[in-house]
């Protein structure tokens, strides 16, 4: 194993990038814009470019590089090739040969949510384990199965997508992925809002929450957290749907952890108890005993799941 590494997570605006050494200790990071003009067509040379300009500024010899981890926003097959990334404008792309040509360095790819469950896995909220249900609860709801510190990719690279778990059969909106029912629409930042609207909508009961300029996942869980009674059922709901789809999943690949991430995560405890609740209710009984752990690393867990590519050949 050779000394340093390079993790590269990209996303529609920035690109992080990351020197570390090999041993997961973060040497220095940044950031560059995403230049997503003509169908992102020079990301891999602005990337390449940057490498190359830090191995001259450190005095790194290529030499001494292992590789080159990347994180990207869409599926990815035979750990190389790209199959869309819509916000980055790219159709199929083999990430590894056209910058390992640009560099002259080994290249890994996986997908984002994948490479963050690397990431906590290796050095995060999952570390000491090998087999992690990593799950993000942002904006929408990403996932990532590490199994036997590998990712389980899928034949179509879509392996992981927790979000859209079908679970509620009466939903008449429709998920961005053009279902209906799935599990985003309730557990995400935007899902809990929504969830919280629809309550007010139906039930006239006092709540802190009536009135609000702007409701957010935020202010619907601290209301919770003060026993607001909406609040406190907005919660609940979401935990339900939540742990259910977890059991669910257990039953499939057996975890030991599942680490719960994204922006919904900062809420602490009352988020993972009450997921947990319903999880031990419903899941198999040879896999009620996994973990529950908290994301540790925030927006550097792609980074080092990059870098952990290029340990593990995943």
């Amino acid at each position: 194993m050779k000394k340093y590494g390079f993790g590269v997570d990209i996303g529609g605006t920035t690109i992080k990038m990351s020197l570390f050494e090999m041993t997961g200790h973060m040497l220095d990071k940044w950031e560059i814009p995403t230049n997503t003009q003509n169908h992102g067509s020079s990301i891999l040379d602005d990337v390449a470019a940057v490498i190359e300009g830090r191995l001259v500024q450190e005095g790194i010899s290529k030499d001494d590089v292992e590789g080159i981890g990347i994180g990207v926003p869409g599926p990815v097959v035979q750990d190389s090739v790209v199959t869309g990334c819509v916000n980055l404008g790219w159709e199929r792309v083999d990430v590894a040969k056209e910058l390992g040509e640009k560099t002259g360095l080994l290249v890994r790819v996986g997908n984002d949510a994948n490479v963050a469950a690397l990431g906590e896995m290796w050095q995060g909220g999952g570390k000491g384990y090998k087999n992690v249900i990593m799950v993000t609860l942002g904006t929408g709801v990403g996932g990532g199965i590490i199994m036997d510190g590998h990712i389980i990719n899928g034949s179509n690279g879509a392996g992981g997508e927790i979000g859209h778990i079908f679970v509620d059969e009466n939903e008449t909106e429709t998920c961005g992925c053009g279902k209906r029912g799935c599990l985003e629409q309730y557990a995400s930042a935007t899902g809990i809002v929504r969830l919280a609207k629809r309550a007010l909508a139906a039930d006239e009961r006092e709540s802190s929450l009536r009135g609000m300029e702007k409701i957010s996942a935020k202010t619907v869980v601290d209301a919770a957290k003060a026993g607001d009674t909406i609040a406190l059922e907005v919660v609940e709901k979401m935990g339900k749907l939540l742990g259910t789809a977890l059991a669910n999943a257990a039953s499939i690949v057996d975890p030991e952890v599942f680490v719960i991430g994204g922006g919904v995560s900062k809420a602490g405890t009352i988020i993972t108890e009450v997921i947990r609740k319903y999880y031990i209710e419903r899941a198999f009984t040879s896999c009620r005993n996994a973990d529950f752990a908290l994301a540790e690393l925030g927006n550097d867990a792609g980074v080092y799941g990059c870098v952990y590519l290029l340990l593990s050949n995943s």
